[in-house]
């Protein structure tokens, strides 16, 4: 007989499905039901929408592409300070995005190095604004997820593979063909997919980088109808055009291959007898490097300038850090309460796990727009800004969580679920003395980087804040848009600084504990 899968109530599953549900369905409802006629958006409105789609397809395609020989140069190479690159590309997930935006514009911006050296050499200055800014940001952010993703395609290899190659005097041209090439055409796909579509819900940098008739994505223009028209009619609609660009990308994505991002056996370098002429050793040294510098040169340049500013930021900063911290920290632990009901009900139950990954279709401005729709008739949302705020980024980050701690649950009721049977221990016992100190190291770091992703968020705060409820991040796009940008790189390494902080309490936090 089957042993009793722990779980706290299966009521407690039920009800974190159905907040999930309500938020990310009943949210679509809401916006479907307030939802203009088509013929309500303007030329310029599906200029957006274009906008949208072309934008995430080209920073996808030259994200994989560029991926794909930095992610080979990293798999058949062993150097110093391999590790210490390797671990830089998952960066992205905990990196605040506007802080990424900062650190650009200080390299690439009007004022930044390249313009410096452009203009020294008798050029004109680059200017980061427009679909070419929009492109470099993305490329920025999902360059190290393509690498990874493809990192595990590398890895997943297996040396016999090149052994035989090796045998059969294969050069490095025959083995890219044969070895490397069927690998690539299983992942890139898939790495397409999830790229694209990330990059039809980077609000941020659309509202930083974009703009215009021509640079404008759908979330920016449902950001436009709310705070410059106040027209939830059209507002709605495009959220409704956005949730089925992002379904269909959500789709596609689950269609293929896609390696686990936050797996292991990246630090392991495959064994190969192709790769020792110059000429492959001096183009895989140029790849890596020109990732390096691109990766890096950002970042540095926060440091540098942010160092001076980080003395002069005024009091509103801090009491905006402040603000997102707590936010951040509620964020977390909802994110956690909820997966956990979740996936312990999921033991049972299966498609209670498939609940909570329904936010991978969603957006954070269609759900925002939804939950302004629903609480407008009856509460200022303004009073709420910070709470939905903290609501929409557990919702968002629970496909994360769940897949983080569901396979350690999972692991621990195969391992002891019998016996906890066999003691009687069942509910907030069983979860206290058997569950948890097995997922205490998934769970801190879940738990740190869904305060991290809420530390940086720059999305639903903008639809439902007041000035004197801003967030870190809105403020320093608000300094950013008084020119006040000393102060907005100052607050840019401070937020940077609190995201990693967060993120490495409760990760080392959780390893800890399971140390002991």
């Amino acid at each position: 007989m089957a042993h009793r899968p722990v779980s706290i109530g299966t009521w407690s599953g039920l009800i974190a499905a159905a907040l999930v549900a309500v938020l990310s369905l009943g949210t679509l409802g809401a916006v479907a039901f307030r939802a203009e006629a088509f013929s309500a958006l303007s030329s310029y409105d599906w200029a957006a929408v274009r906008f949208t789609v072309v934008q995430a397809a080209v920073s996808a395609a030259l994200s994989v592409g560029v991926a794909i020989p930095v992610a080979r140069a990293l798999a058949r190479r062993a150097f110093w300070g391999r590790g210490a690159l390797v671990t830089l590309l998952g960066a992205p997930f905990i990196l605040p995005v506007i802080v990424a935006i900062l650190g650009l514009t200080a390299v690439f911006g009007k004022s930044g190095i390249v313009s410096k050296v452009l203009i020294w050499a008798g050029l004109e200055p680059l200017s980061i604004y427009g679909f070419h800014g929009v492109i470099l940001a993305h490329v920025f952010f999902n360059i190290p997820l393509a690498t990874r993703l493809l990192l595990h395609g590398w890895s997943a290899i297996p040396a016999e593979r090149f052994r035989l190659a090796a045998s059969l005097r294969f050069t490095s041209r025959d083995v890219f063909r044969h070895i490397e090439v069927p690998m690539l055409r299983d992942i890139v796909p898939g790495a397409l997919a999830v790229i694209f579509l990330i990059c039809t819900t980077s609000f941020a940098v659309a509202l930083t980088f974009g703009g215009g008739p021509k640079a404008t994505t759908v979330e920016l223009a449902i950001y436009e109808a709310f705070r410059y028209d106040f027209d939830l009619g059209k507002a709605s609609l495009l959220a409704l055009i956005q949730f089925a660009i992002c379904a269909l990308a959500a789709f596609a994505s689950m269609r293929f291959q896609v390696p686990q991002v936050m797996g292991g056996s990246l630090d392991r370098t495959v064994l190969r007898f192709d790769t020792a002429t110059l000429s492959a050793r001096l183009a895989d040294a140029v790849w890596i490097v020109l990732a390096a510098l691109f990766l890096l040169s950002p970042l540095v340049a926060l440091l540098i300038d942010g160092a001076g500013g980080l003395m002069q930021l005024p009091a509103s900063v801090w009491t905006s850090a402040l603000r997102s911290i707590v936010t951040a920290l509620g964020s977390a632990g909802l994110a956690i309460v909820l997966s956990l009901a979740l996936v312990l009900t999921a033991q049972r139950r299966a498609w209670i796990e498939g609940v909570g990954m329904l936010s991978i279709a969603a957006s954070p401005l269609v759900m925002g727009t939804g939950l302004f729709i629903m609480v407008f008739p009856f509460i200022d949302p303004a009073t709420l800004a910070l709470a939905i705020t903290a609501l929409v980024n557990a919702v968002m980050a629970l496909p994360f969580v769940i897949r983080a701690i569901g396979p350690a649950v999972a692991g621990s009721e195969a391992a002891f679920g019998r016996l906890a049977d066999g003691l009687g221990m069942s509910g907030w016992t069983r979860l206290r003395l058997v569950t948890l100190p097995r997922i205490r190291a998934p769970l801190g770091f879940a738990a740190g980087l869904s305060a991290a992703l809420s530390m940086g968020d720059l999305g639903v705060i903008t639809l439902f804040a007041r000035p004197e409820q801003v967030t870190l991040p809105l403020q320093i796009y608000r300094l950013m848009g008084s020119y006040r940008m000393d102060q907005a790189m100052g607050a840019a390494l401070l937020l940077l600084a609190l995201s990693l902080g967060l993120f490495y309490i409760f990760d080392r936090g959780g390893r800890g504990r399971a140390d002991t």
